[in-house]
């Protein structure tokens, strides 16, 4: 069966309310497109506008994190019932970025993966290399880590809707891509990763996307990859050129 492209923006720290309904508003008649899933990510505070002004389009709405526990005194987090009853159904977990500046584990990570099957959110589970490890020839060795224990506990059936954004850390916003060639070979590395961890069929229907840099010039090529199932978005999810992206064909 043919995987669906799933094509998502991640806003980071990004867009006042005001401006996320700006910004939906122009992006909505671009980003039609029943093809593809086109999912918003959008900050905490923008979630409930951005969902009242996608009413009626294609545009899903995702976070672009949350905590792995169900309520309490966790000042500052977001629990994954806070979520599910705006309607939001996708979770970015794992960036780079959490990882880097917030500290996030792959145990952290894998916690996020629980709670958010268990709330019925799909999780996009983030990976991906430093320019030093990508030198040092162990990339893979890195991913595979943080797939395998990201995925730790988690069912085959659980894993099959599940999303991987593969984003070398060199790649986000930089302007540098990694070549069509690097992203796809990364991205059959990931996916024969979760074919060991549960079977081919899982691994045949599990979405990975690429992102990194992606853009209206380079979206076409990386989403004709055989293992490239669409892409995590940054930069360009702000601007009318997303319409572009989403309809890359």
């Amino acid at each position: 069966m043919a995987r669906k492209k799933i094509i998502a923006g991640n806003w980071k720290m990004n867009m006042t309310p005001s401006e996320a309904v700006e910004l939906v508003n122009t992006l909505k008649p671009l980003v039609a497109n029943d093809e593809v899933d086109v999912v918003f990510c959008v900050p905490a505070i923008d979630i409930i506008p951005v969902l009242e002004a996608a009413k009626g389009s294609n545009i899903q709405v995702g976070a672009e994190n949350m905590y792995f526990e169900e309520k309490g005194a966790y000042t500052g987090e977001i629990s994954p019932a806070m979520l599910t009853d705006v309607g939001v159904k996708y979770v970015i977990l794992g960036h780079s970025e959490r990882r880097e500046y917030f500290g996030e584990t792959n145990e952290d990570i894998n916690k996020k993966m629980h709670k958010a099957f268990e709330h019925g959110i799909t999780p996009i589970m983030c990976c991906g290399e430093s320019l030093t490890q990508r030198e040092q020839g162990v990339t893979m060795d890195f991913i595979r880590q943080q797939v395998k224990v990201g995925f730790l506990g988690i069912t085959a059936e659980q894993a099959k809707t599940a999303v991987i954004a593969y984003e070398p850390i060199w790649a986000i916003g930089t302007g540098k891509t990694a070549t069509t060639e690097q992203a796809q070979e990364v991205c059959a590395d990931i996916r024969k990763c979760i074919a060991e961890i549960y079977d081919e069929a899982t691994a045949e229907a599990i979405r990975i996307q690429y992102g990194g840099s992606v853009n209206a010039n380079t979206a076409a090529d990386l989403f004709a990859q055989a293992d490239i199932d669409g892409g995590l978005v940054g930069g360009a999810a702000l601007k009318p050129d997303f319409g572009k992206i989403v309809n890359y064909k």
